[in-house]
């Protein structure tokens, strides 16, 4: 395979978020990929087209993820979607997955990027500004000093073990599962007390925060993603 497969991560929403760097790899890219049924529909392109209208004029292929927990249902998808781009590296194209974050953080290009390494091809992440960095920005609030710790959790998943752990946790894409972390986050602060915040759709023009375990909202979007600190003081 002569062609490069980039994953390029556009940020959170904010178009001003864009690396120069991802700019420069989707300005010379072949070829766009998008992981959506069609181009309206996909977030990362929709970013980067605020800072490089010109994009429109480019070949975009639309590839659907499945939204799916079954493995063999998303490995088979995640083999077709690799066939297609791999057919385009074979013809010494350059493309540009575009994905919104940072590709390496709960990203489906990650499932693309190591098939396409795996049968020799070549493939390189572009880093982009990760959403729960951005949200922290956005609210004025440290993710981390001193010794502390970070943890990152997929909300979409089980949540309730996150709490034995010490620190900041960050959970990410919360939006369908925000009444049960709601519930869980109730139980854990009658013994210890937390300071909650929400970010939805950071960076976006409809951007949303909130404070406060009672802020949140099962009617929250996707993406929806939630900071609990420590206060260090037990209840």
């Amino acid at each position: 395979m002569g062609g490069i497969l980039y994953g390029v991560g556009v940020g959170p929403g904010d178009p001003e978020l864009i690396t120069l760097k991802a700019l420069r790899c989707i300005e010379g890219a072949d070829i766009l990929v998008l992981p959506a049924a069609a181009k309206e529909e996909c977030h990362a392109y929709r970013i980067a087209r605020n800072v490089c209208p010109h994009i429109e004029k480019k070949e975009v292929v639309c590839l659907p993820f499945p939204m799916s927990f079954d493995r063999q249902e998303l490995a088979d998808a995640h083999d077709q979607i690799c066939r297609r781009i791999e057919a385009y590296l074979q013809a010494d194209r350059t493309v540009a997955f575009l994905t919104i974050g940072d590709p390496s953080v709960y990203s489906t290009y990650s499932y693309i990027h190591k098939r396409v390494l795996g049968h020799g091809g070549r493939a390189q992440m572009i880093s982009g500004v990760p959403s729960f960095c951005a949200a922290a920005a956005a609210l004025s609030v440290p993710l981390a000093e001193s010794g502390e710790q970070i943890h990152v959790i997929p909300a979409s998943y089980e949540t309730a073990e996150g709490e034995s752990l010490a620190g900041t946790r960050i959970y990410m894409k919360s939006g369908k599962k925000l009444g049960r972390l709601k519930r869980i986050l109730e139980r854990e602060s009658r013994t210890r007390e937390l300071a909650v915040y929400c970010v939805e759709n950071c960076g976006m023009e409809n951007e949303k925060r909130t404070a406060g375990i009672e802020s949140l909202d099962d009617a929250s979007g996707y993406l929806t993603l939630v900071i609990v600190k420590e206060t260090g003081q037990n209840v």
